[in-house]
């Protein structure tokens, strides 16, 4: 041991010496990472790995071996042979694939151990070869102890090396093998080179083809960067792995690598959904984690068993790839969880409310039916409501949508409370509510339930109290009784919300064939009034109004009539309150006003021509535009038109009907209070907008023969509009009697059928009259005047 620390010390440059330890421990690093990859390969590609292990190791050992051989200073000049140089770098590659060949054979320590005496042999033989290649004047002496010496110590230490390197895993693996292994090589040549002795023969020649220690030199860089870069090569690699394992791990799905249907690689993500570390996976099978393994023809669902018992829905894809060097199945694992659950909420929301968390109508139909089919089966009874609210849009109007939700809200609240939890309320939309009853002995469940519910909107709804309170009103239909399917019992519940809606609200009424009938028939007048202009079933007569003193026509009111089929001319007061219900009035008034205005556009004289506009109309924002619009169509003078409006229209929202009107009388029309007398008259309607026009009702007209107090009723109407400033119209003159009465009480206008009934428009008699003139001689016989009623009124 002295011997060989004096040999390093007295006989080399130690900054060499340490150039070659650094030379020798790169190469064991760059030699064991692709020995690592081998260990992962199968047999055909572990045996390029292994041969690229021993080109770094061979290159690794005879470049320490050469640098340590210029660090040595045996007092004379030295040279190589080219030949036997050479032969020891193949000797030192040969001899480490052969060690590490027959090391990584399976054969446990004893493999490790043929390993690390081959390994020495091929170092001792390559340094014998190098030291072979040594010219000098000088005869080389060897102590065969010492290089007996030097040879056992490297294969002991080649075998531990190769022991840890078999092993041990990770950094451990790799930096307890390299630096084993370069103690093994360190000590085989410097124990060798301390057992030589050079004795100078000044006799011996030199061959002249030999390598000086210059060139040696840049061999041994050369062999030395090959080296390094090898090494920088292979760590790269290994970076390049690491890169992709943590690309791996990145993914959102979990990954388990099959050989052979064994696992033997798990991503980060797998390890965290199962719970199971790699360790405990390594070598099972699949069917420990996954109930089934998806084949190859695509993803599968199925259920992962975690360390902690439970079991996660997953979806399941299999595909191949080539990983460390076998072809090997993947298992891309990925957690169904959210999205089970974001489907559980889709499936919740298509068929729930969103507010207040009821059964839609969706699932209302899909309930009804469910219950239809087993009432049937069982040979029971079921009891349908139909639930609507009182007042709830004035409440949403005045307190706004939020206090509307708020409401909302409580009620489904106070039907849950009232309700059997095997009942289904469910939310139709808006105000609408339905319970379907299921259960119980109808109809006396139904009127228990419909009393429950009327009792606690009685407590909890105390419109006295609380001004955003709303009442209730139930239509209840039976099965079997009044339908044998879900649209007849939902149609005939529907029928009896109907009656109590138009019959005094905040009761419960069950259905009746009578009420049916009621219904049916209003219901297709509603729909026949839909399509009554498209089929040319409305028309508009016109009855004259005439002056109260002269006896002249000084304006017609346009009427509106239906000759609905069937049933010849239905009367005003038939349809219009059905038209104003189901909103058809805004269609039909719309097309009188056109009708009307074109038909005054086509007189000769500037007489006026009176629209009756609906309540319902005046709830448009764009009544005025609409007007204007019709106006400069037909090219008729906003002062000809007259708007009549009765009483209700202020009654609805008195605030915007007044602006509305306002707006309106801007554009130079005329506004009339139709009906005056009727109803909710009152004086501030009068005294806030100034109407140009008052009629009187013909209700009124009716009784002035025979009944003083309306005789006084008009005669205070007529004094009312000239205090005010107002012509007054009398509506209804049906006798002469009448006639004179209402002029004696001093009234502007008057019409009825005394005067003129409602016909066909005036430009066209004008245009018979002209006709049947033109061909008789001209006289100057008033009657046959314009603005003479008894020609014109027709008869």
């Amino acid at each position: 041991m002295f011997s060989v620390i004096t040999c390093i010390r007295d006989d080399h440059d130690w900054r060499l010496v340490l150039a070659a330890v650094v030379v020798c421990l790169i190469g064991a690093m760059a030699a064991m990472l692709p020995l690592s990859r081998a260990q992962e390969c199968d047999a055909a590609r572990r045996k390029l790995w292994i041969g690229a292990s021993a080109f770094a190791f061979g290159t690794g050992v005879w470049a320490t071996h050469f640098i340590a051989m210029l660090a040595y200073d045996g007092g004379m000049p030295i040279g190589y042979q080219l030949g036997l140089t050479a032969l020891s770098f193949l000797l030192s590659v040969i001899g480490s694939w052969a060690a590490i060949l027959v090391a990584s054979r399976n054969r446990g320590s004893f493999s490790r151990i043929q390993g690390g005496v081959l390994m020495a042999l091929g170092i001792a033989s390559m340094h014998l070869t190098g030291m072979q290649a040594i010219e000098t004047q000088a005869e080389i002496l060897y102590d065969p102890y010492m290089t007996a010496t030097a040879v056992i110590a490297g294969a002991l230490l080649s075998s531990i090396a190769f022991h840890a390197f078999f092993h041990l895993k990770g950094l451990r693996r790799l930096f307890a093998s390299s630096i084993t292994f370069v103690l093994a090589i360190c000590a085989l040549h410097f124990i060798s080179m301390a057992s030589i002795t050079l004795l100078p023969d000044p006799g011996k020649e030199v061959p002249a083809t030999v390598l000086d220690t210059s060139l040696l030199a840049a061999i041994v860089v050369v062999a030395a960067i090959a080296l390094i870069l090898v090494a920088i090569a292979v760590v790269f690699f290994e970076s390049h792995l690491t890169d992709l394992r943590g690309l791996a791990n990145a993914s959102q799905e979990g990954l388990l690598i099959l050989r052979e249907g064994r696992i033997i690689d798990t991503n980060e993500r797998f390890q965290g959904l199962s719970g199971w570390k790699l360790a405990d996976l390594s070598g099972k099978a699949p069917s420990m984690v996954l109930t089934a393994v998806q084949g190859q023809n695509g993803p599968g669902e199925t259920l992962l068993n975690t360390r902690n018992g439970r079991e996660i829905a997953v979806e399941v894809n299999t595909s191949r790839i080539v990983y460390r060097g076998h072809n090997c199945d993947v298992l891309a694992v990925r957690d169904l969880t959210e999205r089970r659950q974001a489907e559980e909420i889709i499936e919740h929301l298509a068929h729930h409310d969103v507010l207040t968390d009821l059964p839609n109508r969706s699932l209302f139909d899909k309930r009804m039916r469910q219950a239809l089919q087993m009432a049937k089966g069982k040979n029971s009874e079921v009891a349908l409501f139909y639930i609507d609210l009182d007042r709830f849009k004035t409440v949403n109007d005045i307190f706004g949508h939020a206090e509307g939700d708020r409401i909302l809200c409580k009620v489904a609240s106070i039907l849950r409370r009232v309700a059997d939890e095997r009942d289904t309320i469910a939310r139709l939309g808006g105000d609408e509510f339905a319970i379907i009853q299921a259960a119980g002995q109808q109809p006396a469940a139904a009127q228990k339930l419909a009393a429950a519910i009327l009792d606690e909107f009685a407590a909890e709804m105390d419109m006295a109290r609380d001004p955003t309170a709303v009442g209730v009103s139930l239509g209840i239909a039976l099965y079997p009784a009044d339908g044998s399917d879900p649209d007849e019992i939902c149609n005939n519940a529907d029928i009896a919300l109907y009656r109590v809606k138009h019959g005094g609200r905040g009761k419960a009424c069950f259905f009746n064939a009578e009420m049916d009938e009621a219904t049916r028939a209003r219901r297709q007048i509603e729909s026949e009034l839909r399509h009554a202009i498209t089929r040319n079933q409305i028309h508009v007569s016109y009855q004259p109004v005439l002056d109260a003193q002269s006896g002249d026509i000084s304006g017609y009111e346009a009427l509106m009539r239906w000759n609905r089929p069937g049933h010849g001319l239905s009367e005003p007061d038939i349809f219009i309150p059905i038209a104003e219900e189901s909103g058809s009035i805004v269609q039909l008034g719309e097309w009188v006003l056109q009708q009307a205005c074109r038909e005054a556009a086509r007189w000769s004289d500037p007489l006026r021509i009176a629209v009756n506009v609906s309540p319902v109309q005046f709830m448009l924002p764009n009544l005025c535009e609409r007007v204007e619009a019709i106006l400069k169509e037909t090219g008729l003078a906003p002062g000809r038109l007259e708007i009549e409006i009765t009483e209700a229209a202020l009654i609805r929202d008195r605030d915007r009907v007044m602006a509305t009107l306002q707006r309106l009388r801007s554009l130079g029309v005329h506004i009339v209070m139709d009906d005056f007398g009727t109803g909710f008259s009152s004086l501030s309607n009068l005294r806030t907008f100034p109407f140009d026009k008052i009629k009187v009702d013909r209700s009124f007209t009716g009784m002035l023969e025979h009944d003083a107090a309306a005789r006084s009723i008009v005669r205070a109407i007529i004094g009312l509009g000239h205090s005010l400033g107002m012509p007054v119209v009398t509506e209804g003159v049906e006798t002469e009697t009448q006639r004179q009465i209402v002029v004696e009480e001093g009234c502007a206008q008057v019409q009825g059928f005394l005067l003129g009934r409602p016909d066909v428009e005036p430009s066209i008699k004008l245009a018979a009259r002209e006709g049947s003139l033109a061909s008789t001689p001209q006289t100057d016989d008033p009657s046959m005047s314009w603005r003479r009623p008894t020609r014109l009124a027709g008869e």
